[in-house]
Formats: C-alpha cells, structure tokens, sequence
C-alpha cells in the first residue's frame, strides 16, 4: 500500500482520495486553490509538524474501505457533466436562499455585529462573479472539453477559440482563487462559523447555510483545479 512522503503533492493527495480532504482542512491547509504545493511546503507555511500530517495521511489510506468517490478514475467529461449539474446548480440554487437571510441578521443583529455587514458585502461579491465564472465554463470551458474526448475516438481535433484550453484555465483558476480567498474572509469574520451568545434561529440556519456553501466550494474547486483541468490539458497535448 503506498504511503505519503513530505514531496507529495497536497492536491494530488486529496484527488486520489477525497478522504484525506478532512485532514489538511483541519489543519488550515488549502488543498483546493492552492493544492500544487508539496506537503513540505504546505506544513511549513502553516508551522505544522510534517510528520503528523503524514501519519494522519497514512492512516487514512491504510483503514479499510477509506477510499471515498474516486473522481480520479472518472472521464473527463462525465467530470465536467457532474460539476455542471451537482456543484453548479448548488450554487444556483443557493444563492438566493442565503442571500435574504443574510440581510436579515444584519438588520437585527448588525448593531452589535457590525462584521455581518461585511460578510453581506462579500457574499453579495461572491454571487455575482461566481454565477459569472460558471456560465463562462458552461458555454466555453466545458463543452471544448467534452469535444477533446470526442475527438480522442474520431480523430477530428476541435479548433478552439481561445488557441489552447490552458488559457481558459489558467482564468478559472485565477477566478477560483479570488472566491477562495473571498470565503477565507467570511469563515475569519464568522470566527469559524461559531455563534454568539445571543444568536437567533435566523442567525443559526444563516451560519449552517455558509458553512455547507464553503465546504461545496472546496470539493467544486477541487474537482476542477486538479482533476478536470490537469487532465483536459494533458488530453489537448496528446491529440495535437
């Protein structure tokens, strides 16, 4: 059974086996946006003992029936399908639910607060771009991709608009590092999502609501920054 080495690559871990997920996530380690670092690199930025984060990962990996979905093993564009229809419509649809309920908190508990008006005003931002930066790997990113694994079986590669899919992606993951770093400022303002003494129901559901919302966003970004992408310029580069 392999084990981890402090040279591993933190996102290529977690793409193996979305269960190791939990353990850099515990400890502050951003696997998502920021996975192509080694462990050595991670733990040191953190001041995190690698050799703890490497029993952990071992643990992990030797517990029988750890493995969680296997994305990795998935085609690229049933990948791409599953974003679009799982993680996507997540967004869609809870946007609009979050967003009021937001508002709400702020006009009752603002006062005493006052940080609820920030998390308002970040989450607003979120909204607005990420819905943004969806439609653009729905009508572009996506369906070039579905098109390279066509051509892989019919030998009829696809001109792109954009000269090669390493420039959209390399946007997206721009893009993905602005909402990443956006929620990083939620999640710090909501001191982790912790209630204060005087939270309502309101307040509590809200909480829930944008803690669920950050969780969805790191296996989304995920899922894409080391998965689909990689994998969608390593298939371009074969083709051609």
């Amino acid at each position: 059974m392999e084990s981890f080495s402090t040279k591993d690559i933190v996102g290529e871990i977690v793409a193996k086996n979305y269960k190791t997920a939990k353990i850099f996530k515990d400890n502050h380690i951003d696997y998502c946006c920021n996975g192509k670092r080694t462990i050595a690199d991670a733990c040191a930025s953190q001041n995190i003992d690698e050799a703890k984060i490497i029993e952990e990962l071992n643990r992990v990996q030797s517990t029988e029936n750890s493995a969680a979905t296997d994305y990795n093993s998935w085609p690229i564009d049933l990948l791409a399908d599953y974003v679009e229809k799982k993680h996507h419509r997540y967004v869609e649809e809870k946007i609009p639910e979050i967003q009021p309920l937001i508002h709400k908190i702020v006009s009752v508990h603002g006062n005493r607060h006052p940080e609820l008006e920030k998390i308002a005003e970040l989450f607003k931002e979120t909204s607005g771009e990420l819905t943004k930066h969806m439609k653009k790997e729905e009508l572009m990113l996506f369906p070039y991709i579905k098109n390279l694994v066509k051509a892989k079986e019919n030998g009829a590669i696809p001109a792109p608009p954009f000269g090669t899919v390493a420039n959209p992606i390399q946007q997206m993951m721009h893009e993905h590092d602005t909402e990443g770093e956006r929620f990083r400022q939620i999640a710090q303002l909501a001191d982790n999502y912790t209630l204060p003494s005087d939270a309502c129901n309101t307040y509590r559901v809200t909480f829930q609501l944008l803690k669920e919302f950050e969780e969805d966003l790191h296996l989304h970004i995920h899922l894409e920054n080391n998965i689909l992408f990689p994998k969608a310029m390593q298939l371009e580069n074969e083709l051609q």
